[in-house]
């Protein structure tokens, strides 16, 4: 909160995983206000959601609902670095067409530069960027 300043509200759930009191508390005590996920209405909250049932589904080796998966707080750090590491770099996204998100980088770089190279090819590009407007324009796109 230091750096980016206190959000104006907090949603959490209030199950028993969470510690409720402990938050609404801390809520308090920075003058953020404490927002609560309806009882049975998971998907106010859909991304956590989407986000928990992949880790469920796809960490390794654990069962994460049964609750006995980490034996303290740094094993967790630990463990779970690996899978964001492995989710963020290693595992192919459908929504990046089944690429790792470095392959789809290289290739949107590699298509970026492939344009570029044909816009001023063509004189169209006339020493502007290919991803300002007016280049844009010029080749025919719209935003």
């Amino acid at each position: 909160m230091k750096k980016r300043g206190a959000p104006a509200a907090f949603r959490m759930d209030n199950g028993p995983e969470f510690i409720a009191l402990a938050l609404r508390g801390l809520c308090w005590r920075c003058g953020i206000e404490a927002g609560y996920i309806d009882p049975g209405k998971p998907w106010q909250n859909g991304f956590a959601e989407s986000f928990h049932s992949r880790l469920r589904d796809e960490y390794p080796g654990t069962h994460l609902w049964v609750g006995e998966v980490f034996c303290g707080v740094k094993d967790a750090q630990v463990g779970l670095d690996g899978y964001r590491r492995y989710f963020n770099f290693e595992r192919f996204h459908s929504s990046l067409g089944y690429k790792t998100p470095l392959e789809f980088a290289c290739w949107s770089a590699a298509l970026h530069a492939t344009q570029e190279k044909a816009l001023k090819a063509s004189g169209k590009l006339g020493g502007l960027s290919a991803g300002s407007p007016v280049a844009r324009a010029a080749q025919g796109q719209e935003n």
